[in-house]
Protein backbone atom coordinates (compact mmCIF):
# COMPACT_ATOMS: atom_id res chain seq x y z
CA UNK A 1 0.00 0.00 0.00
CA UNK A 2 1.12 3.50 -0.65
CA UNK A 3 2.79 5.82 1.86
CA UNK A 4 0.02 8.55 2.56
CA UNK A 5 0.56 12.57 2.68
CA UNK A 6 0.30 13.60 6.12
CA UNK A 7 0.89 16.64 7.92
CA UNK A 8 4.14 17.49 8.41
CA UNK A 9 5.00 15.95 5.04
CA UNK A 10 8.10 18.15 3.31
CA UNK A 11 7.09 19.84 -0.29
CA UNK A 12 8.64 21.24 -3.17
CA UNK A 13 7.68 23.38 -6.09
CA UNK A 14 9.81 23.21 -9.24
CA UNK A 15 9.72 26.79 -9.23
CA UNK A 16 9.87 27.33 -5.42
CA UNK A 17 13.42 28.07 -3.92
CA UNK A 18 12.62 26.35 -0.34
CA UNK A 19 10.40 23.61 1.00
CA UNK A 20 7.44 23.95 2.75
CA UNK A 21 5.27 22.20 4.58
CA UNK A 22 1.71 20.79 4.41
CA UNK A 23 -0.72 21.13 6.79
CA UNK A 24 -3.45 19.12 6.56
CA UNK A 25 -6.79 20.24 9.23
CA UNK A 26 -7.85 17.35 11.26
CA UNK A 27 -11.56 16.80 10.85
CA UNK A 28 -13.72 13.89 13.07
CA UNK A 29 -13.07 10.79 11.47
CA UNK A 30 -10.43 12.07 9.02
CA UNK A 31 -7.59 9.04 9.39
CA UNK A 32 -4.54 9.79 11.61
CA UNK A 33 -1.43 8.09 11.01
CA UNK A 34 0.50 7.07 14.48
CA UNK A 35 -1.62 9.07 16.44
CA UNK A 36 -0.72 12.56 15.23
CA UNK A 37 -0.50 12.53 11.52
CA UNK A 38 -3.55 13.65 10.05
CA UNK A 39 -3.92 11.84 6.12
CA UNK A 40 -4.48 14.43 3.22
CA UNK A 41 -7.30 13.98 1.07
CA UNK A 42 -7.06 14.97 -2.57
CA UNK A 43 -8.58 17.77 -2.22
CA UNK A 44 -6.44 19.25 0.86
CA UNK A 45 -4.35 21.72 -1.53
CA UNK A 46 -5.73 24.69 -0.27
CA UNK A 47 -2.90 27.66 -0.66
CA UNK A 48 -2.22 29.08 2.36
CA UNK A 49 -4.22 26.70 4.12
CA UNK A 50 -2.78 23.53 3.23
CA UNK A 51 -0.18 24.53 1.13
CA UNK A 52 2.37 26.76 2.63
CA UNK A 53 4.76 29.27 0.48
CA UNK A 54 7.74 27.88 -0.91
CA UNK A 55 9.75 30.77 -0.01
CA UNK A 56 10.57 32.89 -3.49
CA UNK A 57 9.28 31.59 -7.02
CA UNK A 58 11.08 31.82 -10.27
CA UNK A 59 8.56 31.14 -12.86
CA UNK A 60 7.79 33.71 -15.72
CA UNK A 61 4.57 32.35 -15.78
CA UNK A 62 3.94 34.46 -12.43
CA UNK A 63 3.08 37.81 -13.20
CA UNK A 64 5.03 39.59 -10.03
CA UNK A 65 8.19 37.64 -11.99
CA UNK A 66 7.67 38.57 -14.40
CA UNK A 67 7.46 42.20 -14.15
CA UNK A 68 10.19 42.02 -11.80
CA UNK A 69 12.47 40.55 -14.34
CA UNK A 70 11.60 43.27 -16.72
CA UNK A 71 11.93 45.78 -14.59
CA UNK A 72 15.45 44.40 -13.79
CA UNK A 73 16.16 44.08 -17.63
CA UNK A 74 15.72 40.94 -18.32
CA UNK A 75 17.38 39.27 -15.26
CA UNK A 76 15.36 37.00 -13.47
CA UNK A 77 13.96 38.32 -10.45
CA UNK A 78 12.59 36.04 -7.98
CA UNK A 79 9.34 37.51 -6.11
CA UNK A 80 7.64 36.16 -2.72
CA UNK A 81 5.72 32.82 -3.19
CA UNK A 82 1.99 32.22 -3.41
CA UNK A 83 0.99 29.06 -4.29
CA UNK A 84 -1.95 29.58 -6.59
CA UNK A 85 -3.00 25.38 -7.11
CA UNK A 86 -5.41 24.82 -9.94
CA UNK A 87 -5.78 20.91 -9.53
CA UNK A 88 -6.33 18.39 -6.54
CA UNK A 89 -3.32 15.81 -5.35
CA UNK A 90 -3.56 13.14 -8.42
CA UNK A 91 -3.16 10.48 -8.23
CA UNK A 92 -4.98 9.32 -5.23
CA UNK A 93 -5.31 6.56 -3.44
CA UNK A 94 -7.35 3.90 -5.49
CA UNK A 95 -7.83 2.01 -1.81
CA UNK A 96 -8.14 4.48 1.03
CA UNK A 97 -10.46 8.00 1.33
CA UNK A 98 -12.64 10.01 3.58
CA UNK A 99 -16.22 11.04 3.16
CA UNK A 100 -16.21 9.67 -0.31
CA UNK A 101 -12.68 11.59 -1.26
CA UNK A 102 -9.68 9.58 -1.99
CA UNK A 103 -6.67 10.23 0.21
CA UNK A 104 -3.64 11.40 -1.38
CA UNK A 105 -0.24 9.47 -1.18
CA UNK A 106 3.58 10.48 -1.41
CA UNK A 107 3.21 9.71 -5.08
CA UNK A 108 0.64 12.52 -5.62
CA UNK A 109 1.49 15.78 -7.26
CA UNK A 110 -0.31 18.54 -7.66
CA UNK A 111 0.05 21.86 -10.18
CA UNK A 112 0.47 25.24 -9.60
CA UNK A 113 -1.03 28.10 -12.37
CA UNK A 114 2.44 29.59 -12.46
CA UNK A 115 3.51 26.24 -13.89
CA UNK A 116 4.96 24.73 -10.80
CA UNK A 117 4.86 20.94 -9.92
CA UNK A 118 4.45 20.35 -6.17
CA UNK A 119 5.10 17.39 -5.39
CA UNK A 120 6.08 15.36 -1.48
CA UNK A 121 9.59 15.66 -1.06
CA UNK A 122 9.89 14.01 2.78
CA UNK A 123 7.57 11.82 4.82
CA UNK A 124 6.60 13.39 7.82
CA UNK A 125 8.68 12.58 11.15
CA UNK A 126 6.56 9.88 13.09
CA UNK A 127 7.08 10.93 17.25
CA UNK A 128 8.02 7.78 19.17
CA UNK A 129 7.82 7.91 22.27
CA UNK A 130 8.60 5.64 25.52
CA UNK A 131 7.40 5.52 29.13
CA UNK A 132 10.06 4.81 31.90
Amino acid sequence: MPELLTTGCMLTCTFGVEPSELDVIEEPGKPVIDGALVAATMADMIPLVNILPFGMCTSMENPEVAAATAAALGVLTPMPCVPVVVDPWDPPSELMSYAGIPLATMQSTCLCAWGGEISADTPAETIVTTEI
